[in-house]
């Protein structure tokens, strides 16, 4: 039983005017949606709403206008895009509030899919005012959040309308809580979480979270510098916060007073110019050269990686082990997460990532589809590791 209401707990639908918070925020080449995979993701609930009768409305937000209308931020334009992944038609009126809107869904027959035009265009969206979330309310007779990546916020199309109508989470949404207690609210132990990345400055209150909830904590990218270097280890030239090195020495005290081993790299690839195949070779992580700077982590540190892997029941994942953009630099992050999938495959492991350098990492080993759960949620994603409440979540959480 979840502890939210799901689509599942409709009763008939049938045209009734159910309003979808999705999220189609997707990038735009040439006036084109160039990844579809956010209108992907939210397809299953639209259809399903759709086939059962509703009249399903779409709200969205749609990059950062200033406040008011903005012809390049128009969720018109992206409206064939949504047509091709749903196979239907789908209209689009030029407001979400007010008369437009209005007259839009008057049109509307069961099964019809309308999207509403980009709710930040009022500033009232964001501050998320009563009078606006009781317009976008007259709306509907039901609210759906199937947008897990806007939840960490408290706008009125996210979190407001919860309070006004009846309040669903859509498919997408129930997938990613589902993954997400599996993977830190109530998991099977032993759990490790991986985390990586360039610095430690942006992943403080993560670091400080995880280390209460894991029982190993693998530390790679930029930010295993500032750990090392905050350990007595010369660095030379690679990517490191020095200023920062209280804070982690702070977070390996709160680590072992919590049981949970850290593990930091114990050899690592180095170079002297950061670029596609630069002259690198593997050193102890002691004997770093002063000229040189660590790019990626080295075999034993990788080995050590996977077999925390093996022993895991749980992985949590974020940020990659090293500068997987640039080959050979992938080498460490590509072995975990070829390794992790293998262990998920298995039955083995319950493996949960997300993140957006974390989802391009996973993609360029090839193993996004064999991960238990890969959010595409950033900012909700992080704020959920923290261990801090997302708004359009709780809200759902308090609607059951």
């Amino acid at each position: 039983m979840a502890a939210f209401k799901t689509l599942d707990d409709m009763t008939d639908v049938s045209g009734k005017r159910v309003l979808v918070r999705v999220d189609l925020n997707v990038p735009m080449s040439d006036g084109q949606v160039s990844d579809a995979t956010r209108i992907e993701r939210v397809s299953p609930t639209i259809l399903e709403l759709s086939g059962k009768g509703a009249k399903v409305i779409l709200l969205a937000h749609f990059g950062r206008p200033k406040g008011g209308p903005e012809a390049a931020f128009s969720l018109g334009q992206i409206v064939p895009a949504v047509e091709k992944v749903l196979g239907r038609p789908v209209a689009f009126a030029s407001d979400c509030i007010g008369q437009p809107a209005a007259d839009a869904i008057a049109a509307m027959k069961p099964g019809d899919v309308l999207l509403l035009e980009n709710t930040r265009f009022h500033k009232a969206e964001e501050k998320n005012e009563p009078d606006f979330v009781r317009a976008l309310a007259a709306n509907g007779d039901l609210f759906v959040n199937d947008a897990f990546s806007a939840a960490h916020r408290a706008h009125a199309s996210t979190e407001g309308l919860a309070h006004h109508l009846p309040a669903y989470a859509g498919r997408t949404m129930q997938a990613e809580l589902e993954a997400l207690e599996k993977g830190l609210g109530n998991p099977v132990r032993p759990v490790v979480a991986i985390v990586g990345g360039a610095k430690v400055s942006t992943k403080i209150d993560l670091l400080s979270n995880l280390v209460k909830k894991v029982d190993a904590l693998v530390i790679g990218g930029g930010m295993a510098n500032t750990f090392l270097a905050a350990r007595g280890t010369d660095v030379g030239k690679s990517l490191c916060e020095h200023d920062l090195a209280a804070t982690a020495k702070q977070i390996m005290i709160e680590a072992a007073s919590a049981n949970c081993a850290i593990v930091l790299p114990v050899d690592g690839v180095v170079a002297r110019e950061f670029k596609a195949g630069a002259a690198n070779e593997v050193v102890d992580i002691n004997a770093i050269p002063a000229d040189a700077m660590v790019l990626d982590v080295g075999p034993k540190s990788v080995a050590a990686v996977n077999e925390w892997i093996s022993k895991a029941n749980t992985l949590v994942w974020n940020g990659p082990l090293g500068a997987f953009e640039i080959e050979p630099f992938d080498k460490a992050t590509v072995s975990a997460a070829r390794h992790a999938a293998e262990e998920t495959k298995a039955g083995k492991l319950t493996s949960v990532a997300g993140g957006g350098d974390t989802v391009s990492a996973l993609n360029h080993a090839g193993v996004a589809d064999d991960f238990t759960y890969v959010s595409t949620a950033g900012g909700a994603f992080l704020e959920w590791m923290e261990g801090k409440e997302l708004p359009g979540v709780a809200v759902l959480y308090a609607a059951k």
